[in-house]
């Protein structure tokens, strides 16, 4: 497993992370969502991402209850807030309030003193932007979390939250977006004013929900138990990628998945890993075996004329358009 500097931080994380949004206390049983992570250990995995809205906050706890007796040292668990956790007003968003809260009620989930990166998981158009940033730094200033990230803000939102945290002395180090071959809206604004400001991107769905992975087939209904056929699972999201002109690029990628050695999914997410502002590619399992194998992509370099035909196949159905990063703000709250 390689490892890389999060963004201008001198925190190393490992290429590959493992993740468990759809998977930990809803998709896939305890004992499994044990052996994924065990897995993830054996294949030099050091980096956990979790959020406390996972499967109504029992994945923060699947996770703490799987890394218990882990040299605590040796691994980055980072986490997320703003998503609601209970049913009260206040049981969502940025307000101090609710950070406060959240940042406690995870740690005791996750069974630990603090995590590496403490995450927005959204924008929170209702809440004060200096409101927000100032529970983070005490948070930091607590020794609850040693960093601090954003995920699924624009570029504007991330530059003004740098802004704070530069003037209250806090590292803002991280972007967790969505990307993958298909889903490119980053590149344009994203990941240039995250390159300026010293922000790496730890990227989520590097294989499109499943689909680059090919098993989803032009003219074909999706496989029964995969994620297309599982409301709870993702089947909304992945709806997107599943047209026909889609998934007959995908499988036009397959040639060059072989010559290079790898699988579809392998070549996703060493694809990602490309790009010298991402520090990691978040994966997740429904099996053990699949966190190896997606592991193998780590350390992969793909050559300047494999990427010129990757991109000449998959241009004429990958979205870029920035506008797209801004439609993830939820509306205000109220």
């Amino acid at each position: 497993m390689e490892h890389r500097f999060l963004g201008r931080s001198g925190l190393l994380i490992s290429e590959i992370s493992y993740g468990n949004w759809l998977t930990h206390g809803s998709q896939v049983e305890e004992d499994a969502a044990t052996a994924s992570v065990r897995a993830a250990l054996d294949a030099g995995i050091t980096t956990f991402d979790t959020a406390d809205v996972y499967a109504e906050t029992r994945a923060e706890s699947v996770l703490g209850r799987a890394l218990k007796g882990e040299r605590r040292e040796g691994l980055e668990i980072f986490t997320k807030v703003f998503w609601p956790t209970g049913p009260g007003k206040n049981d969502r968003g940025l307000s101090r309030k609710h950070i406060m809260e959240s940042i406690d009620n995870s740690l005791r989930r996750l069974q630990t003193d603090h995590v590496d990166l403490y995450q927005a998981h959204r924008f929170d158009v209702s809440t004060p932007l200096e409101e927000t940033m100032t529970a983070f730094a005490d948070i930091v200033h607590a020794g609850k979390a040693h960093y601090i990230g954003v995920s699924e803000w624009t570029a504007d939102q991330i530059r003004r939250g740098h802004a704070l945290a530069t003037e209250l002395r806090i590292p803002l180090v991280s972007s967790q977006p969505q990307y993958s071959m298909l889903w490119r809206v980053i590149e344009s604004e994203v990941i240039p004013t995250s390159e300026e400001l010293g922000l790496g991107q730890i990227v989520w769905s590097p294989i499109a929900q499943g689909v680059l992975t090919g098993k989803y087939l032009p003219g074909q209904q999706p496989p029964a138990g995969s994620r297309a056929t599982d409301e709870k699972g993702g089947a909304n999201m992945i709806s997107r990628f599943l047209r026909d002109d889609v998934l007959d690029a995908v499988q036009r990628l397959r040639p060059l998945a072989d010559e290079a050695g790898l699988s579809l999914a392998q070549l996703a997410i060493a694809w990602v890993l490309q790009n010298p502002n991402v520090s990691s590619a978040i994966v997740g399992a429904s099996r053990p075996e699949q966190v190896g194998e997606n592991a193998k992509a780590a350390g992969v370099k793909l050559d300047a004329g494999l990427l010129e035909r990757i991109d000449e196949i998959v241009a004429p159905v990958a979205v870029t358009d920035p506008e797209q990063v801004a439609r993830t703000t939820p509306p205000a709250r109220s």
